[in-house]
């Protein structure tokens, strides 16, 4: 996304967990079934798992995701963050692979995103590409770095030459094709491919295909690519878009959406896809995200969907709240909820403050309004409607004695009105806890350079549900 902004007002720093705490009440280490999207995600310390603009490679059997780290202060570059899973499910973080310079192209005030990494056949080296730029967005180039291990750290070498020159351009990706090529695909649908060892450019594969077209990403099947991209809207979502060829120099054919239409891909913007090799079919995963700009370090999340495809037609048709990949077959199946739903007007939750109750939710835009549930049972999931009225709300998970487990921050704005889960916990030793969910009276908002105001319109906070897994009510 071009992210021309300024803060509109005083952001909390990046939430944190102890993990000796979190550690104490959590019921497994492998705390995730599934995928689940639109929820925050921790790592086996408890901590935000902070990886955006993202790509993932394999390595034997473990999968190592790379992404932007983020804080809620600034969209400083703050460094390339590394995780590992056996299973898609859950993550264990692993290093900053890439940490802020001390000075120069992606020093202090600088700003380093799309991260993704690809390994050389040739030379085996990994190689991490990445736009970097000037916090004003007037210095965009597409930078490299390299390491002889996959988790780092990386070495930051500057530009990627093309004819000894920078590529000027802002969101990138990359795709690595059958016979081991490497290409860098960028903003408005450029394709250079990558020399042998992936440190310069040898080719400039395809032209610009269309004003916009960033968040480049590319997947092919049977010998067809498909090239998604993202309108060019800020930080807000938009309806992704995508075009087909036969060959990586075109002609390439517009196809329309990857969602169905207003949804907004659902609420998310592309970031890669990921090919799961199975023994029956290779899955086709969507990488998306959800940012929540200013609150990109503690409130933004992921999107992650498994594509359907069928000749020309790639697209996500239904979201899927929870779904799982068998990655031994790649077959994907979605994850039915078999918990205790208590609706928003059962008597179990306790409202304090004003609230506007119905049948179908109940909301409020008072601050420090809240409410709360005490529950036995091992995990719980808030869900609520997120839409342009929503803010931040902040969640607290304690034990029945008070004492604090873990805080998230949730954002429920969406320009795209959603019903959804919003916050879902670690599977937890089996007990009595209560959650308690707070309005800050704070919003998702922006501006550009004209002084435009964008984002959420209200600071309302929602609840549609609550369900109860492993317990009673």
């Amino acid at each position: 996304m071009k992210k021309i902004a300024v803060l509109i007002f005083t952001i909390s720093t990046l939430a944190s967990y102890s993990q000796s705490k979190l550690g104490y009440y959590v019921y497994s280490d492998k705390s995730n079934n599934a995928i689940y999207s639109g929820v925050p995600w921790l790592d086996q310390n408890g901590n935000i798992v902070s990886a955006h603009g993202a790509n993932i490679i394999k390595e034997k059997d473990t999968f190592y995701l790379f992404g932007e780290a983020h804080t809620d202060t600034s969209n400083a570059f703050v460094g390339f963050n590394c995780y590992s899973s056996k299973d898609l499910y859950n993550w264990k973080f692993e290093s900053v692979a890439l940490p802020v310079q001390r000075s120069g192209k992606l020093g202090p005030n600088r700003v380093g995103e799309r991260v993704k990494v690809m390994k050389s056949p040739k030379t085996g080296e990994y190689v991490m590409y990445m736009h970097a730029d000037t916090l004003t967005y007037k210095d965009q180039f597409v930078g490299y770095a390299v390491s002889k291990k996959i988790k780092g750290p990386y070495e930051f070498k500057g530009p990627l030459l093309f004819q000894g020159k920078p590529i000027k351009k802002w969101d990138m990706g990359t795709f690595q094709d059958d016979d081991g090529s490497g290409y860098v695909l960028v903003h408005g649908g450029e394709i250079y491919k990558l020399s042998d060892d992936y440190k310069s450019v040898t080719e400039k594969v395809n032209e610009n295909i269309t004003t916009g077209f960033e968040s480049p990403t590319m997947l092919k099947k049977d010998g067809l690519y498909y090239f998604i991209g993202s309108h060019l809207t800020s930080w807000e979502k938009n309806d992704n878009y995508y075009y087909t060829s036969n060959s990586l120099k075109g002609p390439w054919t517009s196809r329309g959406l990857i969602a169905p239409e207003g949804t907004l891909t659902w609420n998310s913007q592309s970031t890669f896809v990921l090919p799961i090799q199975g023994t029956k079919e290779t899955n086709y995963m969507f990488m998306g995200d959800r940012w929540s700009y200013p609150k990109q370090g503690s409130a933004a999340t992921y999107v992650w969907q498994p594509f359907v495809i069928s000749g020309t037609s790639v697209s996500m048709p239904k979201y899927q709240e929870a779904w799982q990949i068998n990655l031994s077959t790649g077959i994907a199946s979605a994850l039915e909820n078999k918990g205790i739903v208590l609706k928003n007007t059962d008597k179990q939750i306790q409202y304090k403050g004003n609230w506007k109750h119905t049948d179908s939710e109940s909301k409020s835009d008072e601050k420090e309004a809240s409410f709360s549930i005490k529950f036995n049972g091992r995990q719980t999931t808030l869900y609520s409607f997120s839409g342009p009225e929503n803010g931040y709300a902040k969640v607290v998970l304690a034990d029945e004695n008070g004492r604090n487990i873990l805080t998230n921050t949730i954002d429920m704005y969406s320009k795209f009105s959603i019903e959804g889960p919003v916050f879902r916990s670690p599977i937890l030793k089996k007990g009595n806890y209560i959650l308690t969910v707070y309005n800050t009276e704070e919003r998702p908002n922006w501006s550009d350079k004209k002084k435009t105001n964008y984002g959420s319109t209200g600071n309302y906070i929602s609840v549609s549900q609550i369900s109860i897994e492993g317990g009673s009510k």
